[in-house]
């Protein structure tokens, strides 16, 4: 899969998962890092990369839009390692890997995994 890391993620979640097979690029390595949400999801969007996250503002994007691409996923979790990022992602791979090729948000919290598919519907 090929993911495209947000501004806050760490650059180290991104080696973890080269190491895993998976293609990876931090928005900061091609743009500037004020670059809009909108943008990173555009350019997601044209790249056919999942957006890897904290913004929530990002699934508010999506959920306005009528867009089935590009998945994300959204970590509700802070003051954690790229490792523990990683493991969480890894954990639940088998339950997230199908929606986000097809299109889907992800939101990885404490509490477990939600999944909702795109587009999105009130």
């Amino acid at each position: 899969m090929k993911f495209l890391l947000d501004v806050g993620i760490s650059p180290e979640l991104g080696r973890l998962l080269e190491e895993d097979g998976h293609e990876v690029r931090r928005i900061t390595d091609y743009y500037s890092p004020r670059t809009a949400d909108e943008d990173i999801l555009e350019i997601a969007r044209q790249e056919d990369e999942t957006v890897i996250t904290h913004d929530l503002d990002f699934g508010t994007l999506l959920a306005f839009s009528s867009h089935n691409r590009p998945s994300v996923i959204i970590f509700r979790i802070h003051h954690i390692n790229a490792k523990n990022f990683h493991r969480l992602i890894r954990q639940h791979w088998n339950d997230i890997s199908e929606p986000l090729s097809i299109g889907a948000v992800v939101i990885i919290q404490s509490s477990g995994v939600r999944i909702r598919m795109l587009p999105l519907q009130s």
